[in-house]
This record gives structure tokens, sequence and C-alpha cells, in this order.
């Protein structure tokens, strides 16, 4: 993904994916707090007189970030400005905006940017739009199948000693998918919890995959392995929907964290079972 750099020092890097929904569904979808915490991470927007002035997102303990709403413009176009990663960095301007098409269809388009003279912050741009499209994949399939719908997530990240390749061999087979065709049924093999219903998207580069559930509950399974500078990751996230899926996550979590665990152990303590920056 390149960097777009203009004369004035600004620097972008933009992604655009075409969604099912009127703007007004892709906007609840997209700017709200129950909207992305249902294809994205726990979201919250802080509000002041009946207007949203700060976006904050969880990615985990210590992972928390906010940012400050600049533009809002409902159900068209919103912007927001946090802190840079690390000390010294510029400050990161978010754009969200949503175009109608024809046919029901919308483009959600997303441009990141900062200003910089130099190339020196540009794997910044390129590490915050790194995970992005397979998140937007989610947002796609909840918007098809899941629109408006109350969701409950349940989501693990550990670190593993194998390679990238070598845990993303390990975790396709333990679940059964491993072979299986995009658009085929399966269900999971004996052994790993109640888990069925479609591939609708698998690949190996980068290694993910997006399963589309019947099984434990109307929902989206996303597996990926990656790495983060040093060792590999393997990460295995649920999102669930309908009126019984957060009874549906209290039941199944603990069966889920004791088979991630068998298979994937990690060290105990906070944050064992916590998600990263970037979806399966």
């Amino acid at each position: 993904m390149s960097v777009k750099k203009e004369a004035s020092g600004r620097r972008s890097i933009q992604i655009e994916v075409e969604v099912p929904g009127t703007p007004e569904e892709v906007w609840q979808a997209i700017a709200t707090g129950p909207g992305i915490s249902s294809w994205l991470v726990p979201v919250e927007f802080e509000e002041q007189d009946g207007k949203p002035v700060a976006v904050k997102m969880s990615f985990g303990p210590g992972m928390e970030s906010r940012s400050a709403v600049t533009v809002w413009d409902p159900p068209r176009r919103f912007a927001t400005e946090a802190e840079g990663w690390a000390p010294g960095s510029p400050p990161m301007a978010s754009e969200w905006s949503v175009e109608a098409r024809g046919g029901g269809i919308c483009v959600v388009r997303i441009v990141q940017s900062l200003f910089a003279s130099t190339d020196d912050w540009d794997d910044h741009l390129e590490g915050a739009a790194y995970g992005l499209p397979g998140f937007l994949r989610t947002l796609q399939l909840y918007l098809k199948h899941f629109r408006g719908l109350r969701s409950a997530t349940m989501k693990w990240v550990a670190p593993t000693a194998a390679t990238e390749s070598e845990a993303w061999e390990m975790l396709t087979a333990a679940v059964g998918v491993k072979g299986v065709s995009v658009g085929q049924r399966w269900a999971a093999p004996a052994g790993v919890p109640t888990l069925g219903g479609v591939v609708e998207h698998f690949t190996e580069s980068p290694y993910d995959a997006l399963l589309r559930l019947d099984k434990p509950g109307p929902g989206v399974a996303a597996l990926g392995t990656f790495t983060m500078g040093g060792p590999s990751f393997v990460a295995l996230g649920f999102y669930l929907y309908g009126d019984q899926a957060a009874g549906t996550v209290a039941h199944e979590t603990p069966l889920w964290e004791a088979w991630f665990q068998e298979h994937f152990p990690m060290p105990a303590g906070p944050g064992q079972s916590e998600w990263a920056s970037r979806p399966g």
C-alpha cells in the first residue's frame, strides 16, 4: 500500500470498499459505537451537547486510543485526529466518508494522513492501514447478513514459536478449514467447540480467513496469523449477532479459552485473551 505524497507535506493512504446498504444504514455501522464494535473493536463515542467530540477504541489492555472528532457531517463524512504513535511523531488524521452508488451499494472511503517533511513516518501510516482490509471484509459481511443486529465478541491472540506459515497450517487444520474452498459449507471436527458455517474468504497472502457462522450462532469468525517485527502470532475472533449473542458468548468463551490455550499455549497473566490490532 503506497503512501501518497503532496507538495504541502501531507502524506496519506486511502482505502475504499463497497458495502450493501443505504448511506444511513452504513453510517450507523461506521460512525456509532455499537456499529463499529460489531466489526472492528470495542468503540465508544464521547459526546458534548449531543454531538460527538472524541472516539475511544480499545484493542486490549494498554492498547487504547482516543481521537478528537474534527468533522461531523452525517451520513456523509466524519474525521478524527490523534497523537502520533511514538514520541515526536506528527498527529495522524483519519477521514471516513460514505458515497451512495446505484443498486443499494455505498462506497466507504478511509483516508489516513499526516504532515511531515521526510519519509520517517511513512511506516506509521502503512502500519495504521495494514489491518483495515481484513476488518472491512467483516464490515461487508455484517452489512450484508447481520445489519443492525446486536453484537457480542470473543477474541484471542497469542505468540507462537512457529513461523507464520507453520502457525497458519496448525490453525486451519485444527478448526477444519484447511483445504476448504470459498463458498463451501463446513463443520469443525471433533474436539473443537461447536463451529460451522460457510467459508467467505481465505487467503495466504496474508494468512487470513473469514467464516460466516450458523454455529454456535449467527456471526463471523476471523482467523489469521501474522508477525509484528519479531515472533509470529495466532489470532482468532468471533463476532456474534442477534438477541442471543451475549448469552452465546458467555457460554462459549470458557470452551474456546480452554481450546485456544491447549493448542496455542501462552503465558498466564493480564492480556492473555486479548485481540491484536489486526484480524485473521
